[in-house]
């Protein structure tokens, strides 16, 4: 446990890499997803033989989350989620075996007109099975005093 600009929490943690699973994309799955989140994009439906289909890249909702190790953040009684992004950096195509691997990438505190707040970010990285980086997701949490 580390102090860093009055945070303390288990720096240990910043850095390293939690495996989170390996998930195939399958058609089924990219072209109910898309559907079911109102996306009108024909790549991302299949409903046109001209156009190959690739996920929106929205589809790694699907697999972010599970359990991260405890930060041991030693601040605040209420904690909620703050955020997402996501930066996709490649297509994520029927077929795909996505491995899902997320770290704790920094943590800071911010003061709003509630107080201080401390934020946790956590980066999720998706490879497909040719070890290439398809998307980026980063979370943010944040815990502050009632």
């Amino acid at each position: 446990m580390t102090t860093d600009e009055g945070i303390v929490y288990d720096r240990s943690l910043l850095g390293k890499e939690n495996e989170i699973g390996t998930f195939e994309v399958s058609l089924k799955m990219i072209t109910e997803f898309a559907k079911s989140t109102g996306e009108t994009y024909p790549k991302y439906l299949g409903n046109d033989a001209n156009i190959p289909v690739v996920a929106p890249p929205t589809i790694c909702n699907l697999f972010v989350g599970g359990s991260r190790p405890d930060i041991k953040l030693e601040f605040g009684e209420v904690s909620f989620f703050a955020g997402q992004s996501i930066e996709s950096k490649a297509d994520i195509k029927p077929g795909d075996n996505l491995i899902a691997t997320s770290k704790l990438d920094h943590v800071y505190s911010k003061t709003g007109r509630s107080g201080k707040m401390v934020f946790a970010v956590w980066q999720t990285q998706f490879k497909n099975q040719n070890n290439e980086i398809v998307a980026l997701v980063n979370e943010s949490f944040v815990t502050r005093n009632k």
